[in-house]
């Protein structure tokens, strides 16, 4: 009589669940290393789960037995921070903060810590990766000092909810969960297991006391959230703190939020005081002073707000075979390709000149919606040209030197009239010749005094 023999054990990835038949150093899915684990074979015997009868008043009722009331929201005392996650804190709210090292995390957090206790409400502040005293040097400079900002430096877990029962806060920030560690789980404190279980911990006591906690997580060299890929899954909202190190802006989006829309964005600048709000940035990413040829002002969408960006051009002839293409701030292969599209379409001829382009105030602006612009930009430093200050541009261009719509036209046209931006050349030019002229009888036209918005 053949017996049943049993199943090899496969080898199960521990972030995305990938599985494989033998061992590898990197999964092939979510391609992490170090994350492929055996998993134990199937022995035949099946588990059997016994029902259980939910609690009184835990029972499932008609969908339309349930009220439609949202959650009360509650400001964090931070107007930019707020509009990200769709209004306010939610109660319960379990929220991911993730930014590149450096780039101002705990700052914020440290600033919507103070704004929540000044507002009358107790915060926790459990800093995993500081001391006291250095958390407390920085609340001195930014001002950000109150009797209602409880603050504990701890990595362990079981302590961090002990400070949770002994203050009773009403909101919670930990700072971060790659450096708390858990007794109920194996390995050093960063590891998938041990974030997992943290996390998972505090999103359970968030739920159970309808208490919202700010969770800060740290990044890989991709910008991806580091540690298991279920924690984005297990929390209400994740958000991303962005920002060149070599600027002082900072931005602020929403990746995913149960609780409102994930396409807003909140702007800050970081100054020696700290982070302050950017609630109009509308003239951080534009020059001063009388318009100069190879200058276009393009309208940027940011999630929901629509920003003024200008794009500068620089030619200078040159006979080398390969000309230099130099690009700070937008997509180098779309420049390319409107520089190709200039010379072909619309007769300038780029092919003998390094172009230089670039944004003004280290903001990228990488969406098709920029084409038009870097070719008004492009063609006017090579015909000597300046776009008057009330002329705007925005479209994207195709191969064929067609000018193509783009998302959200109506609220850019309006945020373009509302800066003081009196014609706006769109894909209503039809194609780039027709745009160019239709900037050249602007230029004409506009009175040498009326080409400065005022800011």
């Amino acid at each position: 009589m053949a017996t049943r023999r049993p199943a090899p054990a496969a080898f199960v990835c521990t972030e995305c669940g990938w599985t494989a038949a033998k061992w590898v150093g990197r999964c092939g899915e979510c391609q992490q290393w170090g994350t492929v684990q055996e998993q134990a074979a199937q022995t035949g015997i099946v588990r059997r789960v016994s029902p259980i009868a939910p609690e009184q008043g835990r029972g499932a009722r008609p969908i339309t037995a349930f009220t439609t009331q949202e959650s009360p929201r509650r400001t964090s005392g931070v107007g930019e921070f707020d509009r990200v996650l769709g209004g306010g804190v939610v109660p319960g709210a379990a929220i991911l903060l993730s930014g590149e090292p450096g780039v101002g995390k705990s700052t914020l957090l440290l600033e919507v810590a103070s704004a929540a206790a000044r507002s009358g409400r107790r915060v926790l502040y459990a800093s995993a990766e500081e001391s006291t005293a250095q958390v407390r040097l920085r609340a001195e400079r930014t001002g950000a000092l109150h009797d209602q900002l409880y603050l504990a430096s701890e990595t362990d877990l079981a302590t961090i909810l002990g400070h949770i029962d002994e203050v009773r806060p009403e909101l919670v920030i930990v700072d971060s969960v790659q450096t708390v560690s858990s007794s109920l789980s194996d390995g050093a404190a960063g590891q998938p297991a041990q974030v997992r279980e943290v996390a998972s911990t505090l999103i359970r006591i968030a739920k159970e006391r309808d208490l919202p906690i700010v969770i800060v997580g740290h990044v890989t060299k991709d910008g991806q959230v580091a540690g298991p890929r279920i924690l984005e899954h297990l929390v209400d909202v994740v958000c991303h703190f962005e920002g060149d190190r070599q600027t002082s802006l900072r931005f602020i989006r929403a990746l995913k939020n149960r609780f409102g829309p994930t396409d807003e964005v909140g702007c800050f600048e970081m100054t020696g005081s700290g982070i302050a709000e950017v609630p109009d940035p509308s003239s951080l990413f534009l020059s001063r002073g009388a318009p100069e040829p190879g200058t276009c002002v393009a309208i940027a969408l940011e999630g929901r707000r629509a920003l003024p960006v200008e794009v500068q051009a620089l030619t200078i002839a040159t006979p080398a075979p390969n000309p230099r293409r130099v690009v700070n701030g937008l997509d180098a292969s779309r420049v390319a390709m409107v520089l190709a599209v200039l010379e072909k379409r619309a007769g300038i001829k780029t092919s003998d000149h390094d172009v230089y382009v670039s944004t003004v105030g280290g903001v990228r602006f990488t969406e098709p919606a920029a084409d038009l612009a870097i070719a008004i930009a492009v063609a006017g430093t090579l015909r000597g040209d300046a776009v008057p200050r009330t002329l705007a541009a925005v479209g994207e261009l195709s191969l064929a030197g067609e000018i193509r719509p783009v998302t959200q036209a109506a609220q850019r046209r309006a945020e373009a009239a509302r800066l003081g931006y009196a014609h706006v050349v769109d894909d209503r030019s039809a194609t780039l010749r027709g745009a160019l002229d239709d900037v050249r009888a602007h230029r004409i036209q506009t009175p040498p005094g009326a080409d400065v918005p005022d800011f």
